[in-house]
């Protein structure tokens, strides 16, 4: 099986919690900005917010296009011995997980049979979990995100490590 993650625009569980914390910390950081600009402020103060500004632009909108476009150059694949996932640009990486090491294997699949298979345990919300709680794709944990018939191939991974066992 060779395949990609889901295209576009993609929302997960974390977003119940991520989208408001990223309409606050951009609401205020919008806030201040407008206000010391009208009370014509010392420009360090006009200068301090913009970082804040630029924060909560990316919080709000950015990270849903850097996701996307992260994904847009992945590829994932299943062989006989290895789950492949390569992903190339800036963010560059490629892991090959041997099936009879394999850590945990989780399925999350929608409705539609769209689904994410993740193998070993998801990045913190808080912490050490870095870009990875904002922009899926960064997640350091291995996983074929969004994929079109995620039960199909999971159950081709289960298979397969069996095989290998």
């Amino acid at each position: 099986m060779v395949g990609r993650p889901g295209q576009g625009l993609l929302f997960t569980g974390r977003n119940a919690l991520l989208i408001p914390f990223s309409l606050l910390w951009g609401g205020f950081a919008v806030f201040w900005e407008a206000t010391v600009v009208q009370a014509s402020a010392p420009d360090l103060f006009r200068l301090w917010g913009v970082p804040f500004v630029l924060i909560g632009l990316y919080l709000i909108a950015g990270r849903f296009m850097v996701d996307a476009w992260i994904r847009g150059k992945t590829r994932d694949a299943v062989t006989n011995r290895r789950i492949l996932i390569a992903r190339s640009g800036s963010f560059s990486n490629f892991i090959a997980l041997s099936l009879e090491r394999l850590p945990d294997v989780q399925l999350s699949e929608r409705t539609n049979g769209r689904g994410t298979i993740r193998f070993g345990q998801p990045a913190p919300y808080w912490g050490s979990g870095g870009l990875a709680i904002w922009t899926p794709a960064l997640d350091p944990t291995p996983q074929f995100i969004a994929i079109d018939n995620a039960q199909s191939v999971f159950d081709q991974i289960q298979r397969a490590s069996r095989t290998n066992a």
